[in-house]
C-alpha cells in the first residue's frame, strides 16, 4: 500500500487497525481455507476486510462491537436495511413451511403480478438467483427471438459475471479513438466477435453500429444510470434516443434495472419515459435474499415456456423459491411510492450535504448519483463515460482507499470504491452524521492529497 509510506497514510491505517484487531484474525484465519481471505471480490480492501457479525436497522456491528452508520447496503440489495419487523416476520413464517419446496407455488405468480402490475413495459417474468442470471437470460432469449447472435453494450458497463457481460467490464485501454471489444484472457476469445461496443452517452456511435450490423444484433443492453461504473446520469435525451434507434434498426432495447429499480416505483426508465423490451431485476425484489428476474414484451418473454414449439430453457434449483419470493414481496410492497420519494429526499440531503463539506475542505472531486445512490470522484469535472471515470481512478485509488478507512475510523461503513447507498430506515440524523463524518475526514486528507494529488487542491 503506498499510503503508508505517508504520514498521514500510516496514521489512517494504524487507527484502524487498533480498532479492528479481531477483524485481523479472522482474516489470518480465512487465508488458510479461502483465496485471499474472502470469496467476494467486492468485499476485500487493504489491509483487510471488516468482519461483520450483525445488522440492525441502518447499522452494522463488527466482531469488535464497533457500530457504523451502513451506507453500502450490500450494493444497493437491503432497501429497508437489516432485520426489518415486518420482513423478518415473512421470512421466518415462510421458512416453517419450507424454504424452497421444489415445485410451483403461488408465491411466485404473486411476486410476479407485483411486478407486472408495477413496472408498465413487465408483462410476464421469469426468475433467477442473481442479477448475472437476469441479463444473462435476458440475452439469451433476444437472440432466440430474433435469430441474432450479437449484442451491443456499453464500454465499461457491467451487467454481472457471466463471459457474456465481462466483455469490456472495464473501459479498453486505449484513450484515443472508439472502444474495440476486449476482455480479460479467461474469457473465451470467439465471445468478442458477437459483442458491439461504444461509449456511453454516444447516440452516434450507437447509430452507426446498427446502421452497419443490424442483422447481426439481437440487442442493445444499457443501464438507465451508469451503476459500478461510477453512477453518472445519461446526458438529455440519450435514453430516448436509445429507444428510438433500436425500434428503427428492428433491434431488442434491453434495460439493466438490476441496481435502479430502487431509484422510481416502476424501475429508473419510468422517470425517462421510454419503455424497453426486456428490463433485468435483482437486488432489492427478494427482501435480502439472492434473486433476479427478466420481465418483458410477453411475445418475447413467451419463449421461455415450456409449451413453446421451441422454448428457450430456462431451470434452475432455487430459481422463484419461496422464501425469497416471499420476502421480496413484503418488502416491494413496503417499498411503496411514498417509501421511494421519501428515500430519495434523504438521498438528496446527503449529495448536498457531501458536496457543500468537500467545496468547503477546498478539495476538487464530484458526487454523482441519483435519490438514494451516489458516488465521489477524485476529479474536476463530472464524468461522462466509463473512460472519464477510470482516466482519474487509478490515479486516485490510493486516496480513494484511506477515504474509504478514514470514514470506517468514524463510523461510517461505505463501498470502497466511494459508492454510497440509503435505506428507508435512515433519518437526518444519519444523514447528518456521515456529511459530519467527511467534512473530518476531507480535513484530515487535505494535507496527503497537497502531496500527491496537488491539481485536486483549490487555489
Amino acid at each position: 500500500m503506498a499510503y503508508e509510506s505517508h504520514e498521514i497514510g500510516r496514521d489512517i491505517v494504524a487507527r484502524y487497525r487498533q480498532k479492528t484487531g479481531q477483524s485481523d484474525k479472522h482474516f489470518e484465519a480465512a487465508k488458510s481455507w479461502l483465496p485471499g481471505g474472502e470469496t467476494r471480490r467486492a468485499s476485500y480492501f487493504p489491509p483487510y476486510p471488516t468482519f461483520m457479525e450483525k445488522g440492525e436497522g441502518c447499522y452494522l456491528y463488527d466482531c469488535d462491537g464497533n457500530k457504523y452508520i451502513d451506507m453500502q447496503n450490500n450494493y444497493t440489495s437491503l432497501i429497508h436495511g437489516h432485520s426489518h419487523p415486518r420482513i423478518n416476520e415473512v421470512a421466518r413464517s415462510q421458512m416453517e413451511k419450507g424454504v424452497v419446496l421444489g415445485s410451483a407455488a403461488e408465491i411466485q405468480y404473486r411476486h410476479a403480478e407485483h411486478l407486472c402490475n408495477r413496472i408498465p413495459c413487465v408483462e410476464t417474468v421469469r426468475y433467477g438467483n442473481s442479477g448475472t442470471e437476469a441479463t444473462l437470460f435476458a440475452m439469451r432469449v433476444a437472440r432466440a427471438f430474433t435469430g441474432r447472435e450479437g449484442i451491443l453494450k456499453m464500454d465499461g458497463g457491467y451487467h454481472g459475471m457471466h463471459d457474456y457481460a465481462q466483455v469490456n467490464i472495464f473501459p479498453e485501454p486505449k484513450t484515443e479513438g472508439l472502444p474495440e471489444p476486449w476482455a480479460e484472457p479467461w474469457i473465451p476469445r470467439n465471445l468478442l466477435k458477437d459483442i458491439y461496443i461504444a461509449p456511453y452517452n454516444d447516440l452516434k456511435t450507437v447509430e452507426g453500429i446498427l446502421k452497419k450490423h443490424k442483422d447481426q444484433i439481437a440487442a442493445v443492453i444499457v443501464e438507465p444510470m451508469f451503476s459500478a461504473g461510477g453512477l453518472f446520469l445519461p446526458e438529455p435525451g440519450y435514453l430516448q434516443g436509445m429507444r428510438e434507434l433500436t425500434e428503427r434498426y428492428g433491434v431488442l432495447l434491453i434495460l439493466d434495472e438490476v441496481m435502479m429499480f430502487r431509484l422510481q416505483y416502476g424501475g429508473l426508465h419510468t422517470y425517462y419515459g421510454i419503455k424497453p423490451d426486456l428490463v433485468a431485476l435483482g437486488k432489492i425484489i427478494g427482501g435480502g435474499f439472492p434473486v433476479g428476474a427478466v420481465g418483458g414484451r410477453k411475445d418475447i418473454m413467451e419463449l421461455f415456456s415450456p409449451a413453446h414449439p421451441h422454448p428457450v430453457f430456462h431451470s434452475g434449483t432455487f430459481n422463484g423459491n419461496n422464501i425469497t419470493l416471499a420476502a421480496g414481496l413484503a418488502t416491494l410492497e413496503l417499498y411503496n411510492g411514498k417509501a421511494v420519494e421519501q428515500l430519495n429526499t434523504m438521498g438528496d440531503r446527503l449529495r448536498k450535504g457531501l458536496k457543500k463539506a468537500l467545496q468547503d475542505s477546498g478539495i476538487k472531486a464530484q458526487v454523482t448519483g441519483m435519490g438514494s445512490l451516489l458516488m465521489i470522484h477524485w476529479r474536476k469535472e463530472k464524468p461522462k463515460t466509463a473512460r472519464d471515470v477510470f482516466a482519474t481512478l487509478l490515479p486516485a485509488w490510493d486516496l480513494a482507499g484511506l477515504f474509504h478507512l478514514e470514514m470506517l475510523n468514524r463510523g461510517v461503513f461505505s463501498a470502497p470504491r466511494g459508492m454510497f447507498v440509503l435505506s428507508t430506515p435512515m433519518t437526518a440524523s444519519e444523514i447528518d452524521t456521515a456529511i459530519e463524518a467527511l467534512e473530518g475526514t476531507s480535513a484530515l486528507l487535505k494535507p496527503y492529497i497537497a502531496d500527491t494529488l496537488p491539481h485536486l487542491i483549490t487555489a
